[in-house]
């Protein structure tokens, strides 16, 4: 800790700390304005039905809005001075250094994932997506990640392939199961 500082009058005065440029906070504000723009933009680019009064791009232009507001207002507020405080949380370690063999074997599962959906279908490619994940991070009953993702997944491609019609790939093992739909 440093010593206070000594004034004229030879008592101590509080020192303000220099100004620093939240960079970190900035460009989060900046990506956030930049991806409200885009995600405006691609909504106004969906095809609409003719005669459609409330068609398919209700919803992006309201998430695309309200990600522009955020973003906006979070750029204000730390142009104005207002910084993000310190995270306090009794299981954060600040020293620890970040584990980049974790982060590369999790970025590897998605990596995986998109490019298996289309090869084994989607239950297939959330279950390897799912175990790989909580193996990365240390799950004990890896092998049981892999059955809850499979059951996850297989929920998933039921309700929204099977009942809601989206474009899921059932794959090989499971295409006895969308010709049931």
């Amino acid at each position: 800790m440093d010593a206070p500082v000594l004034g004229a009058s030879g008592r101590a005065e509080a020192t303000r700390p220099a100004l620093r440029v939240p960079v970190g906070e900035l460009v989060f504000a900046v990506l956030m304005l930049g991806l409200g723009v885009f995600a405006l933009v691609g909504a106004f680019t969906i095809h609409v039905p003719v005669g459609v009064k409330v068609g398919p791009t209700v919803f992006p232009i309201f998430v695309s809005i309200v990600l522009l507001g955020s973003a906006a207002a979070v750029l204000v507020s730390v142009l104005r001075g207002n910084r993000a405080e310190v995270e306090e949380g009794e299981d954060i370690d600040p020293d620890a250094r970040t584990d980049w063999l974790t982060l590369a074997k999790i970025v590897g599962a998605v990596v995986a994932h998109l490019l298996l959906i289309d090869v084994i279908g989607w239950a297939p490619a959330a279950a390897v997506l799912f175990g790989v994940v909580a193996w990365s991070l240390g799950a004990k009953r890896w092998w049981l990640a892999f059955v809850i993702g499979l059951a996850l997944g297989i929920a998933v491609q039921v309700v929204f392939g099977g009942l809601m019609g989206l474009s899921l790939p059932w794959g090989p093992a499971l295409g006895w199961l969308g010709g049931m739909f």
